[in-house]
């Protein structure tokens, strides 16, 4: 099993800060500081550790907000000593956003500034949501200015910060309902010349199918107009959850609306009894039963047992197909049953569908049981 992030994540954190801090500000109290943070920091999840040490830094840092902003934002730019190639480096600064997301709420114009310079160290993504969530049209008015920054990384804050379900934060409950501000300034950045930029505007755009797919197909319909490779590539991205489900106005923009005229067969899925740590082989072929050529978008749908006996269904994609008129072609899938830090097996029967064109259609199953067969 892969390592958990969080253990990237451990007690060289308040340590690197507290060092860094002090640089700048030798009355820091360091000890103090790395004792309070370490009191049972070793319990916390990652997000929970950086908000504890944020609120460490505004026990130990000055009480007045700018001053001690002001020693935060100096310290950033102090050498930490982490090893850089860590998968979580960057997080090393994730307090200091979370400083600003707490206790900046009520100094706007300072804490924007500091979110500008912050998230070209990490990301700004996260203490950016409160102000969207407090000052709604004083912070969508400065996204709009950031909108087009010079530096790539302030404009993929505009992105990514306003996305209505961004992953490890709360939901923008006004955006889920009323995604309009927000695609206002997706299309200032829908043909930026950065990729950072584009992913993230592409995963907004997702977001927002997910409680809007009617929105999602119209957007994504007016973007393909006249689009660049790279603006075709956003909308191709953005549709993939919508895909996925199946919905027929993302399938409609991509040319797979219609029902696939195809059989199925020679299907095999082995072995029929798995075991937790190992793999199952599916396999199957796909056929034109048309008389003319036929474009066939192919996906697969593994219905995961999971703790509660229940199941659910995690789509794979697998291939686009042009098919000459009764043509064929096979397909196949390595599924890995490795536990993962972001998916655990559960014994059960596990059925697999092939998706054509978004409809289901069954391949089998497998068993899956713990331990050696």
């Amino acid at each position: 099993m892969a390592e958990p992030l969080v253990n990237q994540y451990g007690v060289d954190v308040p340590h690197a800060i507290a060092s860094m801090i002090a640089n700048v500000y030798p009355a820091f109290d360091s000890a103090g500081f790395v004792r309070e943070v370490l009191d049972g920091y070793d319990t916390l999840a990652l997000m929970a550790r950086g908000k504890k040490i944020a609120r460490a830094l505004r026990q130990y840092l000055l009480h007045d907000y700018a001053q001690a902003l002001t020693i935060l934002l100096a310290s950033a730019q102090q050498p930490h000593g982490r090893d850089p190639t860590l998968t979580l480096g960057a997080f090393l600064y994730l307090p200091h956003t979370l400083f600003v997301a707490e206790f900046g709420l009520e100094h706007f114009e300072l804490s924007m500034q500091a979110q500008h310079a912050l998230t070209q160290r990490f990301t700004a993504e996260f203490s950016i949501r409160p102000f969207l969530k407090h000052h709604p049209e004083e912070t969508l008015r400065q996204l709009r200015v950031w909108a087009t920054d010079p530096n790539a990384l302030v404009r993929r804050l505009v992105s990514e910060g306003t996305r209505p379900r961004l992953p490890w934060a709360p939901r923008l409950r006004q955006f889920q309902a009323d995604p309009t501000p927000v695609l206002a300034l997706l299309d200032v950045l829908k043909d930026d010349p950065e990729l950072v930029v584009r992913r993230s505007v592409a995963n907004n755009l997702n977001d927002i199918g997910k409680d809007h797919p009617d929105l999602l197909a119209t957007t994504a319909r007016d973007w393909l107009k006249d689009a660049s490779p790279e603006r075709a590539w956003i909308v191709g991205h953005a549709l993939r959850s919508a895909v996925k489900r199946g919905d027929s106005g993302a399938l409609s923009v991509l040319g797979f609306g219609a029902a696939a005229q195809v059989s199925v067969g020679s299907a095999h899925i082995t072995p029929g009894q798995a075991t937790t740590g190992g793999a199952v082989q599916i396999g199957f072929e796909v056929t034109n039963s048309q008389n003319q050529p036929q474009r066939v978008l192919v996906d697969l749908a593994v219905h995961y047992v999971k703790a509660n006996g229940q199941t659910r269904a995690k789509v794979f994609k697998l291939s686009t197909l042009d098919l000459a008129p009764g043509g064929s072609a096979a397909l196949s899938k390595k599924l890995s049953l490795a536990e993962l830090t972001t998916r655990k097996h559960y014994p059960g029967r596990h059925r697999v569908d092939v998706l054509l064109n978004g409809q289901a259609q069954p391949l089998g199953a497998f068993e899956l049981v713990s331990g050696r067969i």
